[in-house]
């Protein structure tokens, strides 16, 4: 679990939930043209007045937990429905930056692999 490469892969993870969850307070990065189906999701979140702002804790909570090494297997767990979502979000609704999309989730289950050892306990009967 503390091999060079799952390091990087949880550094990785990290800093892209990071930059993600801060972007949705501050909008440093723009927003290109999406598709109807997909600015209606967004803008439905954000009308709620705190679904869109949860979604952005979470990422930046788990984001810290993961660069602090901090109950990382717990961190992943929260973030298995979040990729899923982002997952199906692009998939289906703007599959323009798919390829982010498939990256979180790709990473988030390989680090869940790395640290299978943490999760075995559930399984057990």
């Amino acid at each position: 679990m503390n091999s060079t490469f799952t390091t990087f892969l949880r550094v990785i993870l990290g800093i892209t939930l990071f930059v993600f969850g801060i972007n949705k307070f501050f909008n440093f990065i723009p927003l290109f043209e999406m598709p109807p189906a997909a600015a209606n999701f967004l803008e439905s979140l954000e009308a709620t007045g705190y679904a869109f702002y949860v979604v952005a804790i979470l990422e930046i909570l788990i984001a810290i937990l993961l660069l602090l090494k901090k109950w990382v297997p717990f961190a992943l767990i929260l973030l298995a429905p979040l990729s899923v979502n982002i997952l199906l979000f692009h998939l289906f609704l703007d599959i323009s930056d798919v390829i982010v999309a498939i990256g979180i989730f790709g990473l988030n289950v390989l680090l869940m692999y790395k640290y299978w050892k943490a999760y075995r306990p559930l399984f057990q009967y």
